[in-house]
């Protein structure tokens, strides 16, 4: 993240104008994260549909820790280090 500048250096029309920049920046990265955030449940939904298709069938079907890893994963929280 960038520093800010020294504020009471600034004029008027500055800080206006980095408060209009500093505020695009921030719509277009919430508009990032609803498309993430809806992608993520996109392939929640699939992950649900194919796990009740192979319960129906009778086969194995994934654990919740199985989930949860793709869960962290998808959102970006990927662990690291040795867990012990």
């Amino acid at each position: 993240m960038d520093a800010l500048p020294d504020l009471g250096s600034l004029a008027d029309q500055e800080l206006k104008d980095l408060i209009a920049e500093l505020s695009a920046e921030e719509l277009e990265i919430s508009y990032r994260r609803r498309i993430l955030h809806g992608k993520i449940d996109i392939l929640r939904a699939e992950l649900v549909n194919r796990l009740r298709k192979q319960d129906e069938r009778g086969e194995l079907v994934i654990t919740g820790a199985d989930v949860e890893q793709l869960t962290d994963i998808l959102a970006g929280r990927v662990r690291t280090g040795d867990p012990r």
